[in-house]
């Protein structure tokens, strides 16, 4: 999976949800329907596996029909013996009996329903690097040579793709400039795996193997739909009736493109995928069980302030938003504007961005949090944000800021902007007006006591277009540096 640490927080439908959408997948209903059928007189092979006569009678008690009934009918009993639904008695006889999991599904509460679903989604996931045996089988049966050296797999190789691409899936959906529940295209995910970011034009040879990647995943999503981890539509067939042409010949002919001139129109016949809910959840889990930090909306709404502004820090703003409206919501709102206040002095480098989250936090507390934000009027580094929140509710008696409370404000909101966004295009534009609305600001702003005084005058330097104006930035900084002896 992704070992990204930065992950945006996933949100997630309650584990209640969850669960009754795990019920009604159709590959772990199917094993639950098997495990019940299961009696004295079924018999299994030596890995568990149903014996080829008793197929016909699992695959016509799931209503199966059609060529690949058995098929189906196999999965679901393999998925069955792998989650516990069904326990082996005697390995020698092949006798088997329903497993104690079996009754989870009934009266076990949503979390051991889920941990039944999760062991389900293991065992689909392994067969999904398997690749196609059927040649081998019928060369095999027809008495001919095997050579598994020609099958070109590499497991681990295999696994560590799928897995990447998952982790890609997984990202792209809790972005919050990501496609969200809306479908991706397979061919955008493919090349994510296999086009590099600092690639212009795709050679040929790139292109190829995005093709040969999105065929891979054509069959790892239709084996994975069942046990409702994605929504899937597959690659439209008729594309693949012509086998002179790789999937997505510019031409239709055999020239060496190898992927297809898509009419946007039509991008759906070239397969889309999404993670469902229950795809998140089980993606979510698998990362933290390798120990990537996967944050969700919600973990932190029984912690303290202190963990909400050092969490939401690095949040997207949709999902602080969303994560602080949780907190509040099982806190009394003075208490919880007191906490979050005390929580949001320092001096150290991530203080700046705990203050400005604070005031978005406070921005969603109603009136009765008003004595909280009076109680620190005073204080050097909460009362410019106190005053905003109080003016901006239009409370009365609101004291006017000194000039050094102005400046001090200043300079700690553009240190947690640069913290928060980077070199924004929104950064640019608050300097530009900084800049503009005050004729001597760097005059007086590189006396300002904060700690990134130095950083945000130099930031103000590199962002602002004009020359003489960043020039100006750029010495106020060397002051500020020269004041503190750095």
């Amino acid at each position: 999976m992704s070992d990204s640490s930065t992950l945006p927080p996933v949100r997630l439908h309650s584990e209640a949800e969850l669960a009754r959408d795990a019920l009604a997948t159709p590959l772990l209903s199917r094993a639950a329907r098997l495990a019940r059928w299961a009696g004295p007189e079924t018999r299994v092979g030596a890995g568990g596996e149903l014996i080829d006569e008793q197929l016909p009678q699992a695959a016509a008690e799931l209503g199966l029909t059609g060529e690949d009934a058995a098929a189906y009918a196999s999965e679901a009993w393999r998925v069955a013996v792998d989650t516990g639904l069904v326990e082996i008695v005697d390995e020698e006889e092949g006798t088997v009996t329903a497993g104690a999991d079996l009754r989870t599904l009934t009266s076990g509460g949503p979390q051991d329903v889920l941990a039944v679903w999760l062991g389900a989604l293991e065992t689909v996931l392994a067969d999904a690097t398997v690749p196609d045996l059927d040649d081998f089988v019928d060369a095999m049966a027809e008495g001919g040579q095997v050579d598994l050296s020609e099958l070109d797999w590499d497991p681990e190789a295999e696994a560590e793709f799928l897995d990447g691409v998952l982790g890609n899936l997984y990202l792209l959906t809790v972005s919050e400039d990501g496609p969200g529940d809306s479908p991706l295209p397979l061919p955008a995910l493919a090349a994510s795996m296999i086009v590099p970011d600092d690639m212009g034009e795709p050679t040929n040879d790139v292109l190829e193997q995005v093709s040969d990647a999105m065929m891979r995943l054509d069959d790892q999503f239709r084996l994975l739909e069942p046990v409702g981890l994605v929504a899937y539509r597959p690659v439209d067939e008729a594309l693949m009736a012509d086998t002179g042409d790789a999937v997505g010949d510019t031409d239709g002919g055999t020239d060496g493109e190898a992927f297809p001139a898509v009419d946007e129109t039509d991008v759906t016949r070239y397969g889309m995928v999404r993670l469902t809910p229950l795809g998140l959840y089980g993606l979510r889990a698998r990362l933290l069980e390798a120990g990537v930090p996967a944050p969700a909306v919600g973990d932190l709404a029984d912690k303290g302030a202190d963990a909400l502004l050092d969490g939401t820090a690095v949040f997207p703003q949709a999902a602080a938003q969303a994560e602080t409206e949780q907190w509040l919501a099982r806190r009394e709102p003075l208490a919880a504007a007191r906490e979050l206040l005390a929580a949001a002095r320092g001096a150290d480098t991530g203080a700046p961005l705990r203050r400005l989250r604070c005031q978005q936090a406070l921005s969603l507390v109603g009136p009765s949090a008003e004595p909280a934000l009076r109680e620190v009027l005073d204080d050097a580094e909460l009362g410019g944000l106190a005053r905003v929140w109080l003016t901006e509710r239009g409370a009365a008696d609101v004291p006017a800021p000194s000039e050094a409370m102005v400046f001090w404000l200043t300079v700690d909101t553009v240190a947690a902007q640069l913290a928060a966004e980077g070199n924004s295009v929104e950064l640019q534009a608050l300097v530009e007006g900084l800049a503009q609305q005050h004729g001597g600001f760097f005059a007086a702003a590189w006396r300002v006591d904060h700690p990134a005084t130095p950083d945000v005058l130099e930031a103000m330097g590199r962002l602002h277009p004009d020359k003489k104006v960043a020039k100006e930035a750029r010495k106020a900084a060397f002051k500020a540096r020269s004041q503190r002896g750095d």
